[in-house]
């Protein structure tokens, strides 16, 4: 396959408090519309997975600058898909959480240090190649498994119930940022947020869509995927909007983001 250059990054050039929201959104409605469809219609979910994804990442991958549509749409079909991969292991082939989660953390750093080695940087702002693009989704597509597994972890084979579980990823989140406010390597600090993003808006889904039964508030995953949806096309109209406001990035890195991960 040819690595095409693009015509800028590819990926958010500025992450910003609406990056971050829209994330966690992304992987809360992962989580909830994975879950309804895993009880409704089985034949939507594997379609929605497998060609949903297809279509969503040929849209991103086809262009050659970030356009917000095209990647969010793509982030929320990994979304989904990752929930499936994380789902799979323990549903389908009973293969306990503990087991998954340290499964998905070894694929997580292969893929991280098979990217570094032949890139030399697992910076987003050196997503401006077709590799390294196909590097960055890659590697967003284990963090969800990662996440969602973790997530389930800590609900339910460590009895946490939802709502706990969600508390404490929400104070682990600020580890990173408070990390990355004192100095220390912004490309790890980003990788290390971006991770806990997924137990984090997964848990909250999962308290606000089960029922009380099982520690929820019992408004139904159905509902709560409908809402989801609902805001993230709002913040992806906003950050569009905001977007077409500015010159486009040309892809040169920020100062101090081409550490390596481990730096």
């Amino acid at each position: 396959m040819r690595n095409r250059h693009y015509a800028a990054v590819k990926v958010p050039a500025t992450i910003t408090a609406l990056f971050w929201l829209t994330k966690v959104l992304t992987t809360a409605m992962g989580e909830s519309l994975s879950d309804y469809l895993a009880v409704t219609n089985l034949i939507a979910l594997a379609l929605l997975g497998v060609f949903g994804l297809i279509a969503a990442l040929w849209w991103q991958l086809r262009g050659d600058r970030f356009r917000a549509p095209a990647y969010w749409t793509a982030v929320s079909m990994v979304a989904v898909t990752g929930t499936i991969a994380a789902d799979v292991l323990h549903v389908a082939l009973g293969v306990p959480y503990v087991a998954s989660t340290v499964f998905y953390a070894v694929v997580l750093a292969l893929v991280f240090w098979v990217w570094h080695r032949t890139e030399g940087t697992l910076s987003i702002h050196s997503i401006d190649t077709l590799r390294r693009e196909l590097f960055y989704w890659a590697t967003v597509m284990v963090t969800f498994a990662l996440g969602t597994a973790t997530g389930d972890l800590a609900a339910t084979t460590m009895r946490l119930g939802y709502r706990d579980a969600g508390l404490v990823f929400a104070v682990l989140i600020v580890v990173p940022l408070v990390a990355w406010r004192a100095g220390r390597g912004a490309v790890a600090c980003f990788w290390s947020a971006y991770v806990l993003t997924r137990p984090l808006g997964a848990s909250f889904a999962d308290w606000a869509g089960k029922p009380h039964s099982r520690t929820g508030l019992g408004f139904g995953d159905g509902t709560v995927s409908a809402v989801l949806i609902a805001a993230i096309v709002v913040l992806v109209a906003s950050a569009t909007r905001m977007d077409d406001s500015v010159p486009p990035d040309d892809g040169t890195p920020a100062e101090g983001e081409l550490d390596s991960l481990a730096g």
